[in-house]
């Protein structure tokens, strides 16, 4: 019997929990802890870190994973190298379930930069009415340009404001649709949407909304990964479950 743990924190990994308990499979979604509420799981729940690459190689061990799957955000760098790391070490299979990454259409008006300080240098200048469409970890960043004033959307309220003069917060929880989200940055006069370029249809509703009002996006590319074995879909990783022809590490 298979004793997955699954790295979450995204729709995919949520969904994947959904099949695995379907099929009475062992499972347990590991969640970073950065959201205060997560949305129930019919599988077991782990929050928190695990300690780096020596702590979870450990849990690999002592917890007797047979399947491991990173189905982190795209932009969860750090945990997906310390997986591979992890894998390794306790020679336990890994796969990757990674969605697409967004790419322009016609009509979109996007300027590509390497990462968020990149990001953050691009915003020099005079003041804008700014969307930041990327989660709370990287808004201090952007306290280098104070000039501008800043739209957050967060799913919890923050315990404490972020570091920028001039900024509104709006607390809720997608999926969002791209009419509530034209609404939205027509309702605060947005001149600029900042994003990470995160992929998927779950949070592509901004960038559908800024085509139509024809607005900028300042786009932040994908972290570069170790190699490692990546699929796109849940399918892919139930056969691989299944069939365990590719260690994947």
């Amino acid at each position: 019997m298979p004793n997955i743990l699954i790295l979450g924190g995204t729709t995919e990994a949520s969904a994947l929990a959904q099949v695995v308990a379907a099929r009475g499979l062992r499972a347990t979604l590991s969640y970073a802890g950065r959201v205060a509420s997560p949305k129930p799981q019919p599988i077991a729940v782990r929050i928190g870190g695990f300690g780096g690459v020596a702590g979870l190689t450990k849990y690999l061990r002592d917890e007797a994973i047979t399947h491991l799957v990173d189905a982190t955000h795209p932009f969860a760098a750090q945990m997906s190298r310390n997986a591979v790391l992890a894998a390794t070490a306790a020679t336990v299979p890994l796969i990757a379930l990674t969605r697409a990454a967004w790419t322009p259409e016609p009509g979109d008006r996007w300027h590509t930069v390497p990462d968020v300080a990149a990001a953050v240098a691009s915003l020099a200048g005079a003041r804008r009415n700014v969307m930041l469409a990327l989660g709370r970890m990287h808004v201090a960043a952007f306290a280098a340009q104070p000039q501008h004033r800043y739209l957050l959307r967060y799913v919890d309220q923050p315990e404490a404001p972020p570091p920028l003069p001039d900024h509104h917060i709006v607390v809720d929880r997608g999926p969002f649709t791209a009419a509530g989200d034209e609404v939205l940055l027509r309702a605060h006069a947005i001149d600029l949407v900042v994003c990470k370029n995160a992929g998927g249809s779950g949070a592509q509703a901004k960038l559908v909304a800024a085509r139509a009002l024809a607005l900028p996006v300042l786009m932040i590319d994908r972290p570069a990964l170790p190699d490692r074995h990546q699929v796109a879909d849940i399918a892919a990783v139930l056969h691989w479950i299944a069939h365990d022809t590719d260690r994947g590490v």
